[in-house]
């Protein structure tokens, strides 16, 4: 029993560092995809943030509750929306992005923002309100003051945008419903594990786990770091 799986974690090596085509298509496809949709976020989702944490305004409670809910949608359940939206029939169906990686990509910017949006607004409302008024009436632009306060919060925004990437490079329901695991199009890590798995293919389900197990403990060891160089240094 040992000795098989040695062997399928050999095999599962041997595939990635034979530069295996098959595989590396799906880690291109899942990272592609992922950083897309992040990218493509994360300004928006910044500044909503900052406006939930440093404004007031009439339903302002309606809307942190409301981002804050969306962050437990389970993925299937955007997925389904997303599909709806982009199918022949659906509101979106003319721009023909289902089953497609524009399609995925829309359907992760919708699993990100909430977890972007809530976990920015909780770092806003850590700062200072003076600190905001102070850079204003030092004469720095809007843009300039928020600049300076996401430089003092960069590590909780950091871990914010890793929380982000974290959920939508592993989700497996919003990314089968609407790219509809097409190989070397639109299977990504995720729906290739839970394909491999079912055929009884291991080894290549197991190289996959295998760069998401690498990719968490190169984020977490980042992450370490910038909170170490952030901690101020007793002299």
């Amino acid at each position: 029993m040992t000795e098989g799986w040695l062997a399928l974690i050999q095999q599962a090596f041997g595939l990635l560092f034979s530069l295996d085509p098959d595989v590396w298509s799906i880690i291109s496809v899942s990272f592609s995809v992922s950083f897309a949709a992040l990218l493509i976020t994360l300004l928006p989702s910044l500044i909503i943030g900052f406006i939930l944490a440093f404004s007031h305004f009439r339903g302002h409670w309606i809307a942190i509750n409301l981002v804050q809910t969306l962050q437990s949608v389970p993925t299937v359940v955007i997925g389904l929306l997303v599909y709806l939206l982009l199918t022949r029939n659906g509101a979106f169906g003319n721009l023909h992005w289902l089953f497609t990686q524009k399609g995925m990509i829309v359907g992760q910017m919708m699993i990100c923002a909430p977890v972007l949006v809530a976990m920015s607004h909780a770092a806003f409302t850590s700062v200072d309100k003076r600190a905001w008024e102070t850079c204003r009436t030092l004469g720095a632009s809007w843009l300039g003051a928020v600049w300076v306060i996401c430089r003092e919060l960069r590590v909780p925004l950091l871990m914010a945008i890793i929380a982000a990437f974290s959920r939508i490079v592993t989700e497996v329901g919003c990314s089968m419903m609407v790219g509809g695991n097409i190989a070397e199009v639109t299977r990504n890590i995720p729906t290739a594990i839970a394909l491999e798995t079912s055929k009884g293919d291991f080894a290549q389900a197991i190289a996959l786990g295998l760069v998401l197990l690498i990719l968490s403990l190169i984020l977490n060891f980042l992450l370490g770091a910038l909170r170490g160089a952030a901690q101020p240094r007793s002299h």
